[in-house]
């Protein structure tokens, strides 16, 4: 049996208040400087706390003159210097700490931001329209992110990156068209429809080879999740039952006609695990639909927001991720706000 002495209560006080307060300090951390501002009040905390319970001094209150004053403001700065020094120490070991424990702060997922990127810089070259689409997918998730109490910077970033796997064939989605040539008019459905989900593995692989952070990938993974191609999927519908039609005019069987089967145009998944997965996938959804409103209005927009959350439910896209309904209404409201502040102009 170890035994350590008696316990010092007013140590053992001090140390768990101003523990708890660096806690309550750096909760939402998104600059250095920060850091080293909250080092310095738990360091004042950490001397208010050892003035109280005599762990400086011995002061005589009523004889000043007797104090060892160099004493006491030595004592004083390490005392406050321990919190800064301490709050220093840990902004500098960070990426290791992040690294050790499989962690990201905001801190760097506020450098992961940085739109200078790499995969950024070829899409704003290369895929314009993709470009532009995620910055405003990053606008509406970061906006519901925050009114759900979700780590918003997350979703920021993973925004930025969630369609890049765009750029192995960005002339096959329509933001990045050119409009003369629509490639899918020469391709059947189905075929289109295998470039359009390829896309969601190409970015995981791009993500890799850049060394993305595995939050990013996940939400790349996950930001369609098994929901349907629905434009080819119904293009291909119609076209089978054209050539039903036909087939009965020359007399064919309806063997001969292929089935379609709505599993080929769904993507590989999986389902969105986080709300911020989820929050980036509806945001993409609800982006790349209000691009096609024609005078769009806020009976519009909110009919349109509606409409689409209502269909991830139904298809039970959100089966696997913690947000309740009651978040989702506010997630519904916050995007019908942002798009309106977005699309004000052509109200």
């Amino acid at each position: 049996m170890f035994w350590f002495g008696p316990i010092d209560a007013p140590l053992l006080i001090t140390s768990l208040i101003s523990g708890f307060t660096a806690v309550s300090l750096t909760l939402q951390v998104r600059r250095r400087s920060k850091l080293i501002r909250a080092g310095l009040y738990v360091g004042l905390a950490i001397w208010l706390l050892s003035l109280t319970f005599g762990l400086i001094g011995p002061i005589n209150w009523f004889y000043p003159t007797a104090n060892d004053w160099g004493m006491l403001g030595w004592q004083s700065a390490l005392a406050i210097g321990n919190g800064v020094l301490t709050a220093t120490l840990v902004g500098g070991a960070l990426p290791m700490l992040e690294n050790l424990f499989r962690i990201t702060t905001d801190i760097s997922w506020l450098e992961a931001s940085d739109l200078n990127h790499p995969l950024l810089r070829r899409m704003t070259i290369e895929a314009p329209g993709t470009y532009h689409h995620s910055l405003v997918v990053a606008n509406l998730a970061e906006a519901a992110a925050e009114a759900v109490d979700a780590n918003a910077t997350l979703c920021r970033v993973c925004s930025y990156f969630h369609d890049v796997g765009k750029l192995v064939k960005p002339e096959y989605f329509t933001e990045n068209m050119s409009f003369e040539r629509n490639p899918h008019d020469e391709l059947a459905p189905t075929m289109s429809a295998l470039i359009i989900i390829a896309h969601v593995k190409e970015g995981v692989d791009l993500a890799l080879k850049h060394r993305l952070n595995q939050r990013i990938i996940d939400i790349i993974q996950e930001h369609h999740g098994t929901s349907v191609v629905r434009y080819f999927y119904q293009r291909a519908v119609q076209q089978h039952e054209d050539a039903r039609a036909g087939g009965k005019i020359m007399k064919l069987r309806e063997d001969d006609i292929p089935e379609v089967h709505e599993e080929s145009f769904r993507y590989s998944g999986p389902k969105p695990q986080t709300k911020e997965s989820a929050i980036v996938s509806l945001a993409d959804t609800i982006e790349s639909a209000s691009r096609s409103l024609e005078k769009p209005t806020p009976q519009k927009i909110e009919a349109l927001v509606n409409e689409l959350i209502d269909e991830r439910i139904s298809d039970r896209q959100l089966d696997e991720c913690d947000l309740t309904l009651g978040e989702l209404k506010v997630i519904a409201d916050r995007f019908r706000f942002t798009l309106l502040s977005m699309l004000h102009t052509r109200i």
